[in-house]
């Protein structure tokens, strides 16, 4: 068995690092040798900083958010996807009555976000013709989920601010988009993964794992175990989902626990740990575009290439 491990993720209640964490759970990781626990740190941004800082070995978070504690990719590495595609949804409030694709519904209106996550939306938006100033659409983190409240799950958050008026819409996971909807106070009009947006935001960025050149260069073999550890998940998932009810019942409170595997059901056909040179380039595009990436680093510069035969292991 390695050494202790520990892998952060920004949210924890949600489908969107659920490979991450039901690898811990399920025992994939340690069915590799790995002895990892699982830490909630939000945001996204702290995850990368506690790799950087090594009190923690991988992220499980968005793949560009690395660049939050690592600029230009210097010191970072993406191993895997958990998952393809951008994996936000935009919901707006029921009584707003928003439709599907309509992104005029965002005018005049505060919508939550966490940080370094606000990025897909703010560019999003103006790839799309909007102008965040004149249209008067504010981006901002929910209440009770600002930057330094602590470990939040945001998703869940931020439906529970839905429903009580005081944001009319939030961009976030798939679990509190769940929530929204399921309780009527909240409907879908963007979902990336399936078609939604404009042209190329699917590309945005990922649900990755991430580790730091320095353990790869000293511990290749951790680094290779964990690849087979979330590709071994995914597997695991697509052959029994049942499987992702027995983690969520560990992991979550009962009522996200009962909707985890619907969630999981729809996510399996991005189930897929390849992390092409297509979606770097546009990755980097979206980085340059909003400011938190001034070159243009190659492929090799940012994915473990070294690994990438373990993706179809």
């Amino acid at each position: 068995m390695s050494r202790k491990l520990k892998i952060a993720v920004p949210d924890l209640i949600s489908n969107s690092y659920f490979p991450a964490a039901a690898a811990v759970e399920l025992g994939l990781f340690k069915k590799e040798g790995l002895d990892v626990d699982l830490e909630l740190i939000f945001p996204v941004d702290k995850c990368y900083a506690a790799l950087r800082d090594g009190t923690i070995d991988f992220v499980g978070g968005s793949a560009h958010s690395a660049l939050a504690a690592f600029p230009e990719w210097k010191g970072v590495k993406l191993l895997c996807a958990q998952a393809q595609g951008m994996y936000w949804f935009l919901v707006m409030r029921a009584d707003l009555n928003p439709q599907r694709g309509d992104l005029d519904i965002v005018k005049g209106r505060n919508i939550g976000a966490a940080p370094w996550v606000n990025m897909g939306l703010q560019r999003l938006l103006i790839n799309a013709g909007y102008d965040l100033e004149r249209d008067q659409i504010r981006i901002a983190p929910v209440p009770g989920a600002a930057p330094g409240t602590g470990p939040v799950n945001f998703g869940l958050t931020a439906a529970k601010a839905l429903e009580e008026g005081k944001i009319d819409g939030f961009w976030a996971n798939g679990m509190g988009t769940e929530v929204a909807v399921t309780r009527g106070v909240g409907k879908v009009v963007l979902d990336i993964r399936r078609g939604d947006g404009p042209k190329g935001c699917f590309d945005y960025t990922m649900a990755s794992i991430a580790t730091s050149d320095a353990i790869i260069a000293k511990e290749p073999e951790i680094a290779a175990a964990a690849v087979r550890a979330i590709v071994a998940t995914q597997k695991a998932l697509k052959a029994d989902v049942s499987l992702a009810t027995k983690a969520g019942r560990a992991l979550f409170p009962a009522q996200e626990a009962e909707l985890i595997e619907q969630l999981i059901v729809r996510d399996l056909p991005y189930y897929d740990a390849r992390i092409t040179p297509d979606f770097v380039a546009g990755m980097n595009q979206f980085a340059r575009e909003v400011g938190i990436l001034q070159g243009n680093p190659a492929y090799e510069d940012v994915v473990a290439t070294q690994f990438a035969p373990l993706w179809n292991s």
